[in-house]
């Protein structure tokens, strides 16, 4: 950990506002701006897919070159340079080549959300991280839920490409205020070796947070970020109503994540906080397939937001937990990549499903892999209790159940 003035904080919680505002200011509009296109179900769920896809390869190296170095500004700076790249490819038309390219450049931007969480996470001490990834997880939302608000007032108030210009022009900005970050070496190793990734890997509690993420994040692309759109299309939506299902679900999901620490885990505890947010999850997604107007649509959406919003910043601690500070961002960038085969493979057979059987049927996926993740917690949590309950009473457990 080192000390940073209160400037630092402030540009960097900005450059991480600006960096999520540039990458979901299309994301409501976006499968409908594909669908407007003449693309079909299943490549917009190629092409949504595509993008978890690649955090999916690139996180983890990622994550291992940053440990490496022990620097996270030099990756930061590349995500906002993806950033406007992206936004760019998108502007470009006649061929179904630009969006594809478009969205993998997004995912080779997502990627480096490794070196922010890390770098965020060094500014507190290790005890402090729950309240650090909630503090972070809280900025995150707010940029998401602002982009995504102005998506479709931008589409419908101007034209179907504002999204990404304004996306671009944010991330110009984004770029510039990046380079006034300033860093020291976090590494007090000489690089990491082999051994010391394997250090990394095997640690238990990582792999079990990354399984959860992995459902978790099916669900977020299969709903919010995904096909929930074109269901309140369905029932005739246009951008004003669309501005609206975002806010629904983003402003619960951003204070879920704020209060989460505070209020959620010391009353159930960090098991039982996901066990009940899957749940509610599943619940909620499951209804999206058959709610018949928008107003029940804007329901699920805010209790989904919620609960989704309770995990998420308790997956960033914990995977980060039982990790050194020199192993920090390979442990993240492991955690990232793994949950990225979430965020690929949910929409991706989603959108297969939609294609075949309509588009309640990727709605039902998503609520089944929801309701699983509540019974692997639930499994988990019964391991760490009886593990807990073998240790000595003076022994402290490293996990808090």
């Amino acid at each position: 950990m080192f000390r940073t003035t209160k400037s630092q904080k402030y540009i960097f919680t900005l450059v991480t506002l600006i960096y999520w505002i540039s990458m979901y200011i299309y994301v409501p509009t976006f499968s409908p701006y594909l669908n407007s296109k003449g693309f079909s179900l299943q490549f917009i769920g190629i092409v949504i897919s595509s993008y978890g896809l690649v955090q999916l390869l690139v996180r983890f190296p990622l994550g291992i070159w940053s440990d490496r170095f022990g620097k996270r500004k030099p990756f930061i700076v590349l995500g906002m340079l993806c950033a406007l790249i992206s936004c760019l490819l998108f502007l470009l038309s006649g061929s179904w080549i630009w969006p594809l390219a478009g969205r993998i450049v997004a995912g080779v931007c997502a990627s480096t959300w490794v070196a922010y969480t890390v770098m965020y996470a060094g500014f507190f001490k290790t005890e402090q991280t729950g309240r650090a990834m909630g503090n972070i997880s809280f900025v995150t939302v707010s940029g998401q839920m602002i982009g995504m608000l102005l998506s479709g007032w931008l589409a419908d108030g101007f034209h179907a490409n504002m999204p990404f210009i304004i996306g671009a022009a944010a991330a110009v900005l984004g770029l510039l205020l990046a380079l006034f970050l300033q860093e020291h070496a976090v590494n007090d190793r000489q690089g990491m070796s082999l051994a010391n990734v394997k250090e990394v890997v095997k640690t238990k509690l990582l792999w079990r947070v990354s399984y959860l993420s992995i459902l978790a994040h099916c669900v977020l692309f299969i709903t919010m970020f995904g096909f929930t759109p074109l269901k309140a299309e369905a029932l005739g939506a246009g951008g004003l109503e669309l501005t609206i299902v975002v806010f629904a679900f983003m402003l619960p999901h951003a204070v879920a994540s704020f209060i989460t620490a505070t209020i959620f885990v010391p009353r159930f505890g960090q098991y039982g906080t996901i066990m009940i947010s899957f749940v509610l999850s599943g619940i909620c997604t499951a209804a999206i397939a058959i709610v018949p107007s928008l107003e029940l649509l804007y329901v699920t959406q805010a209790v989904n937001g919620f609960a989704q919003g309770l995990h998420l910043p308790l997956f960033l601690g914990l995977a980060i937990k039982e990790v050194a500070s020199w192993g920090r961002a390979t442990a993240m960038g492991l955690y990232q990549a793994v949950y990225a085969a979430g965020m690929f493979s949910g929409p991706f057979l989603a959108g297969f499903l939609n294609q075949q059987w309509g588009l309640g049927s990727g709605f039902a996926l998503g609520s089944v892999l929801a309701l699983a993740a509540a019974i692997f917690t639930a499994i988990w949590a019964g391991q760490e209790r009886k593990r807990k309950k073998k240790l000595p009473a003076e022994m402290p457990s490293s996990l808090q159940g």
